[in-house]
């Protein structure tokens, strides 16, 4: 039996072996928690995986088929194939792929199979961005003026932007990623916005419908991490700042916020657990507001129904591992802590380092000829390459996670500016040039920034 403290679990029957259905640095991540419990792992791997970390990290691999992710890491029947042959008696989805995907839950409930993850209706009811809404709402937790009701044609949309007040933002009810996103100032845009946004929502995800809430002019992307367990009991985990982003996408992640005030980051956690509570979640999720930069008002936004690829900054200054208290949860375990015992101590600072340009963003897929990961004192790299691998074409392309923890924001600052310049990744083009620039800029040194922030700076710095 897996080493676990027995007086903690009670009645819980421990996960023997852990079926990870990702790949790359979220699989790593996960085998790594697993066999500090000591809990037996599986790996999944493509034709391009063949010879990814995961694959050599975990005790079994089963191999589920070509290089693309739709023929292989999101085939839920492959999936089931590979938990058959090793007898895995639980999945973890990672944070991407299958993490979200209420069809997955269910198809493992149907095998005997525990799915490490939050119950199959807080996925469905948080996947849809117009439930969400209104079931936020209700749960008395602050959201963004705007219409969530069905929107018949771009007249009508026309008639509520004006109501609510331009700016606005025009979105798809299932999208993500940016996709289906469209701001608009004026009659003509929202007209505009709404009918592209309808379409492309209905091309990237087979849903057209579309709400549309007020658009905050100076906003700051802000998640609550949240905690909870089948007995009823959710915690939250403070806050990380999110507002470094381009496209839509997270670049930089610090936690705790420079920005909140301590009332402020309660309200926040409290209305998240709130939330948590009102669609019964278990496991780890994440809620996400946004916040006026002016006024120091909140909104909801989304709630994810699993780990974010930026948990490693929470556990830096919590000093408590997520997926450990995932695995306790599926297994039926308590939470291994209480609210008053969630310490928050020090600084943390992601940069999420991607095979990419670091000004363009193409893609820079190859093999990495050298790799040189920083250490020491509050320095963590979550990563799944080496020296030699190639990095396919198919997937993101994330390199790794650059994870530094400081006992404050300017040392961790200056630790993260000494590492930087010790990470070396040769033989393509990645990201880590940007990041050297940016911890320099006084804006981000005071943490003086919003969402468009670098989209700004890069747009500026280019046309110099």
């Amino acid at each position: 039996m897996p080493v676990e403290d027995a007086a903690e679990k009670g009645s819980a029957t421990m996960i023997q072996k852990i079926l990870i259905a990702n790949r790359g640095e979220i699989a790593c991540r996960v085998i790594k928690t697993a066999k500090k419990m000591g809990i037996k792992t599986v790996a999944v791997y493509s034709d391009a995986d063949r010879d990814a970390l995961h694959v050599e990290m975990a005790d079994e691999a089963v191999h589920i088929g070509p290089a693309p992710s739709n023929q292989s890491y999101i085939v839920i029947d492959r999936i089931l194939d590979a938990i058959r042959k090793t007898g895995a008696d639980a999945v973890h989805p990672g944070y991407g792929f299958l993490s979200e995907n209420a069809a997955f839950a269910e198809a493992l409930e149907k095998e005997g199979v525990t799915f490490i993850g939050p119950p199959v209706g807080a996925i469905q009811a948080m996947g849809d961005k117009i439930t969400s809404k209104k079931l936020a709402a209700e749960a008395g937790v602050s959201t963004v003026p705007g219409h969530m009701g069905l929107i018949a044609d771009a007249d009508e949309a026309v008639k509520i932007s004006g109501e609510i007040g331009y700016p606005v933002m025009i979105k798809a009810s299932a999208g993500g990623g940016g996709k289906g996103m469209r701001i608009a100032w004026n009659d003509e845009e929202a007209r505009e916005g709404f009918q592209s946004s309808k379409n492309e929502a209905k091309n990237s995800f087979g849903d057209d419908r579309i709400f549309i809430e007020k658009f905050v002019t100076e906003p700051r992307h802000i998640e609550i991490q949240v905690l909870g367990d089948k007995h009823g009991t959710v915690l939250y985990l403070g806050e990380r700042e999110c507002s470094i982003q381009r496209r839509n996408q997270k670049v930089i992640e610090e936690a705790p916020s420079p920005f909140l005030d301590p009332a402020t980051r309660k309200a926040m956690g409290e209305q998240a657990v709130a939330l948590a509570k009102a669609v019964g979640y278990h496991s780890a999720g994440t809620v996400e507001f946004i916040v006026d930069g002016k006024q120091n008002t909140f909104y909801f936004l989304e709630m994810n129904t699993r780990l974010q690829v930026e948990h490693p900054i929470t556990e830096a200054i919590t000093g408590i591992d997520l997926v450990h208290e995932q695995i306790r949860v599926a297994s039926g375990a308590g939470l291994s802590v209480t609210q008053d015992q969630v310490v928050f101590s020090g600084h943390a600072i992601e940069c999420r380092i991607n095979a990419e340009d670091p000004r363009t963003f193409v893609p820079s897929p190859g093999t990495i000829t050298h790799f040189h990961a920083p250490g020491g004192l509050g320095v963590r790299v979550d990563s799944g390459v080496y020296a030699g691998y190639k990095i396919p074409p198919y997937y993101d392309s994330l390199i790794g996670k650059l994870i530094v923890h400081g006992r404050t924001r300017v040392e961790c600052m200056m630790r993260l500016r000494r590492v930087l310049d010790e990470f070396v990744v040769d033989g393509i083009k990645t990201t880590l040039p940007l990041f050297q620039d940016l911890v320099s800029n006084q804006d981000i040194a005071n943490g003086d920034y919003d969402i468009h922030w670098l989209e700004n700076y890069l747009a500026e710095t280019s046309a110099t």
